[in-house]
């Protein structure tokens, strides 16, 4: 028996063939998952290429009309990035978990309505039941969407569907009633909203982090439930997204005496879909990048201010159909880029390798049997060594072996 063989100290091998020095790299399913850590270098590009937009942009911005980068008019453009960027990391939220939210728009204007209606009874009447409803919600959406193993997409469009209906109930515009204003504290809302986009970026880039999240991204069959793990994550992804949606809409309708208007919101998760995956978030979950987010809405609202500085007209959906058509293709350099290096798996096929798992040192050819290191010892029986025939004194007989 070869000291390798199972049962005399070897280690058996998994039943994917695939080391656990490899195994521990998955992060997915072992027999279906892929192993390695993703490669990083797409994400520094990209978000280097939108900060390059970016400061473009500002200085063109700057020449236009310098007045909108000073006083009222630069702290309403950091309130435009707070209140995008919360619709923005609602959307980017979900699509890490693999589960998106298209109900993000419909909630926001829900919110803001409720908010615009409310208001004269406090912030904290008006903010406290916003809340609590927007998280039954997305409760409501995240158990569907894991009891039922179905898309994110599928269930949170019929979620829209229902908040869109509460919104159309109003036939008019409501005028904000609360005397709350939060342009004073513009630059610590952006500041906030910032260390939470990159924070959280920077928690998504953890190895260990990324294989939770997008544990609900399918691998093999999208109706294979993905696990408890995947279920608690997911659905708590939803949930956030749901309340971060809320806040958004809440801070829409804070801002001023303009009249919110009952609007169904679609155009708003087109835009925040649109800009999560301009941000470099894939659209198939787990992979995005750091500093992605909070560049992305920011570039889009210097460009807002820019084509308002110029006189454009542009229209929202068209904004949401051009960002979400630029966002396509860089989800696929995400995944084409940001995917695991090639050969993370090993080589040495699983019938190859030794005792210790992940060794590489190729197998010595089967030693065949040894000659014996002595001869063969005499039949059994007991020896006279006197009747040796080397001490007899007369002649042998003809019969007798050897003859």
């Amino acid at each position: 028996m070869r000291y390798d063989e199972p049962g005399r100290g070897a280690s058996p091998e998994p039943s994917s063939g695939i080391p656990a020095s490899v195994l521990e790299n998955v992060f997915d399913d072992p027999a279906h998952g892929e192993p390695g850590r993703d490669r990083f270098a797409v994400h520094v590009v990209w978000e280097l290429l939108l900060l390059a937009g970016l400061g473009v942009l500002t200085y063109l911005l700057w020449q236009e009309e310098p007045a909108a980068l000073r006083g009222d008019a630069l702290r309403s453009l950091l309130l435009d990035v707070v209140m995008l960027g919360l619709l923005t990391l609602a959307a980017g939220l979900t699509l890490r978990t693999a589960a998106v939210n298209l109900a993000v728009g419909p909630v926001a204007v829900a919110a803001a309505l409720h908010v615009a209606e409310q208001g004269d009874r406090g912030v904290g009447t008006a903010v406290g039941p916003a809340l609590a409803v927007a998280a039954l919600g997305g409760l409501v959406l995240a158990l569907v969407v894991v009891v039922l193993h179905v898309p994110g997409w599928a269930a949170s469009l019929a979620g829209a569907a229902a908040v869109v209906g509460y919104v159309e109930q109003r036939s008019a515009p409501v005028v904000p009633q609360g005397d709350f204003d939060p342009g004073p504290d513009a630059l610590l809302l952006f500041v906030g909203f910032a260390a939470v986009a990159v924070l959280g970026g920077l928690f998504g880039a953890v190895r260990t982090v990324r294989r939770v999240v997008g544990r609900f991204r399918p691998v093999v069959d999208p109706a294979r439930r993905r696990g408890t793990v995947a279920a608690v994550v997911t659905a708590a992804a939803l949930v956030g997204s749901t309340m971060l949606a809320a806040l958004a809409g809440m801070l829409a309708a804070s801002r001023g005496a303009a009249p919110v208007a009952p609007d169904p919101g679609l155009a708003w998760t087109v835009l925040a879909v649109g800009l999560a995956m301009l941000a470099g978030t894939s659209v198939y979950g787990r992979r995005g990048g750091v500093f992605g987010t909070l560049l992305a809405v920011c570039l889009f609202v210097v460009f807002s201010a820019y084509a308002q500085a110029r006189g454009w007209t542009v229209n929202r959906w068209a904004l949401g159909a051009a960002v979400l058509g630029i966002g396509l293709p860089v989800s696929r350099l995400v995944e084409a880029y940001g995917r695991p290096a090639p050969g993370a798996v090993d080589p040495v096929p699983a019938a190859d390798r030794r005792i210790g798992a992940g060794w590489t040192t190729p197998r010595a050819d089967p030693v065949g049997d040894w000659p014996p290191a002595v001869p063969a010892g005499p039949p059994e029986g007991p020896v006279d060594p006197w009747i040796d025939p080397r001490w007899e004194s007369g002649p042998r007989r003809w019969d007798e072996s050897g003859r």
